[in-house]
């Protein structure tokens, strides 16, 4: 395997062209699926997504009087907010949109919001978060019943 840092070209099964036989690179963000076709990673780091709702950006049109259409993007209200786990004691920043900001209020907090939350709208880190604070609250309530 041949390093970044040495100027050489990074391959693994992500850069493979099933079709061609050849190497093609492609960014860190995409991946060859099973069936041949290039898709887009979950998870990227930059992505304009919620980490904890997985609200994403939508597309549709702009209107005129006129009634011409012409595309558009509908990009959600993103904030870098830190919230601090009660379980856990630290604190993790986090990139979430107003909504999901004022849902983790809502709910009683950050560890209140990713027990209750499913992990099909979670990123890697915040289904990351959710597994430890499950740990520690289970750790937590087992020396508390002995």
């Amino acid at each position: 395997m041949v390093d970044e840092m040495d100027g050489g070209d990074y391959r693994d099964d992500r850069f493979s062209d099933h079709a061609m036989g050849s190497m093609i690179a492609l960014p860190f963000r995409w991946r060859r699926a099973p069936n041949g076709r290039i898709e887009r990673l979950k998870g990227d780091p930059m992505s304009r997504a919620c980490e904890l709702t997985g609200k994403a950006v939508q597309s549709g049109n702009n209107v005129s009087h006129a009634n011409n259409k012409t595309r558009r993007r509908f990009l959600p209200n993103l904030c870098q907010v830190t919230l601090i786990s009660d379980a856990l004691g630290q604190r993790f920043r986090l990139r979430v949109s107003a909504h999901a900001l004022r849902s983790v209020e809502h709910r009683g907090g950050l560890d209140a919001f990713l027990t209750k939350a499913p992990e099909s709208d979670l990123s890697q880190r915040a289904k990351l978060l959710k597994r430890q604070i499950a740990k520690k609250t289970a750790t937590t309530a087992d020396a508390v019943a002995a």
